[in-house]
């Protein structure tokens, strides 16, 4: 009897120590760069994360037409649609709230930068990117 009590508590414990893990952990959702010009909606992409252009707070160049990738540094891109667009690739898990070795792509120079992402909490993503030595970061929070 006494057995089965300490376990029925041990397994309340568990499960009450995992509930207020869950969104923390977890870096798939939608997100609001901080520009908020984005949103970025980072989902599984196999074993690890990724990232696409969802919604744009201004969609429509000045012709009324959506916008496209016009600074890509890969000319047969630059006609491709912005919504939709791939932003994060191959974000590899390293611990319970820091994703690794991954790319961001940054439309607004057209180029591809080493990343990572970190869970500061349940709503906040902080996003770097950087080319050698030289990192920039961004707080990007959580839409849904």
């Amino acid at each position: 009897m006494q057995k089965r009590i300490l376990g029925a508590l041990a397994a309340v414990f568990v499960m009450a120590s995992m509930a207020g893990t869950g969104l923390a952990k977890e870096a798939k959702g939608v997100w609001l760069t901080e520009s908020k010009k984005a949103h970025v909606q980072i989902y599984d992409c196999g074993s690890k994360l990724c990232g696409k252009i969802i919604w744009l707070r201004e969609p429509n160049d000045e012709n009324g037409k959506p916008k496209v990738d016009v600074e890509n540094a890969k000319e047969s891109k630059r006609s491709l649609p912005l919504m939709g667009s791939n932003m994060i690739s191959g974000m590899v898990r390293a611990s319970s709230k820091l994703w690794n070795d991954g790319e961001i792509y940054n439309a607004e120079d057209g180029k591809t930068y080493s990343s990572k992402m970190e869970m500061t909490d349940d709503k906040t993503l902080e996003v770097s990117g950087c080319i050698l030595f030289f990192c920039k970061a961004q707080t990007w929070v959580r839409v849904k």
